[in-house]
């Protein structure tokens, strides 16, 4: 059975291209639940609502975990609460994009 760690280890594949930072690092990803049958159920948000690439992070993020061996289906719901804020990074993305 597929684990958190590796669909969080799956996502760092996933970055947002205008920031050049994963979405797990970036702070983008909120939950991550396993159910019964190898299904997984993604909550996450993006830096801003009008982002212009939305549609290509969240496909990609399902592509990446879908991928995942013992995947049966990966779902994504981007939600906008709470609101996203830099603070959410981790200190190797506010490191790496110079934030400290």
């Amino acid at each position: 059975m597929v684990t958190k760690e590796e669909i969080l280890e799956a996502l760092k594949e996933v970055s947002d291209p205008e920031i050049g930072m994963d979405v797990v690092n970036l702070g983008l990803v909120y939950d991550v639940e396993i159910t019964d049958g190898n299904r997984v159920y993604i909550k996450m948000t993006m830096t801003a609502p009008t982002c212009p690439v939305t549609p290509w992070i969240l496909s990609e993020a399902q592509k990446c975990v879908e991928n995942l061996a013992d995947v049966e289906a990966a779902d994504i719901e981007l939600v906008w609460e709470p609101q996203w804020k830099p603070e959410m990074m981790s200190d190797y993305a506010k490191e790496q994009l110079n934030m400290y």
